[in-house]
């Protein structure tokens, strides 16, 4: 693996060691982050550092309140009991010492002004932000936030399934910054076991083409 080896050390870490991390290594992970590639350079990310484990048990209950809000009333148990049944996994970050919330803002696709102004179709709109290249931003800041956790010793776990709860986060966070939203979740700690794993990946033969 050589000089890549900062990239293999990232795995999804969903134990953590009851120890500090330290606002130095967080403000060095989060800088990290704001060093990925941003269309236009919008930049368009903001970061939400949760350190106190009341309050990250407290965004965990949200979580729970609101998936049993959303069952409620519902007539089939079987999609009732899945929806609840993988509960804990939108809750995971509660065993961190450290949650980051990992906001989007806004971003002007190339072109949709243009396609607007021309009465352009839904399809022919949708078409173009099907790529959604301001998200592409997001994805590209949180990818190097946990590379550079992961090269610092620590364990992250790329979250989106607290999603559906991101009204009442936000508003417990009180992170009201307009036109941004809550796009992922990630616990920071110090891994609990010493020997990380993931599982393993499609052979670069079967996703890749070369064309020469």
């Amino acid at each position: 693996m050589g000089n890549l080896d900062f990239i293999y050390k990232r795995h999804s870490v969903r134990k953590f060691k009851d120890t500090n991390v330290s606002n130095e290594d967080i403000k060095k992970i989060i800088k990290a982050a704001t060093y990925a590639p941003s269309g236009k350079n919008k930049q368009n990310w903001h970061f939400v550092v949760v350190k106190n484990k009341q309050k990250i048990d407290e965004m965990a209950s949200i979580i729970e309140k609101k998936a049993h809000e959303m069952v409620e009333g519902l007539c089939d148990e079987d999609q009732k009991n899945k929806f609840l049944k993988f509960l804990k996994y939108a809750t995971i970050f509660k065993n961190a010492p450290v949650t980051i919330l990992i906001f989007a803002g806004s971003y002007p696709t190339t072109g949709l002004d243009l396609l607007k102004a021309k009465g352009a179709s839904n399809e022919e709109i949708e078409e173009l932000l099907r790529p959604s290249p301001g998200i592409q931003n997001i994805g590209a800041a949180t990818e190097n936030l946990m590379l550079a956790a992961a090269n610092m010793n620590y364990g992250t776990c790329w979250m989106t399934s607290p999603i559906f709860a991101s009204k009442e986060l936000s508003d417990f966070v009180d992170f009201n910054k307009e036109g941004y939203y809550l796009a992922a979740i990630t616990p920071l700690g110090v891994p609990e076991e010493s020997e990380l794993t993931s599982p393993p990946r499609k052979p670069v033969d079967e996703i890749m083409n070369i064309i020469e």
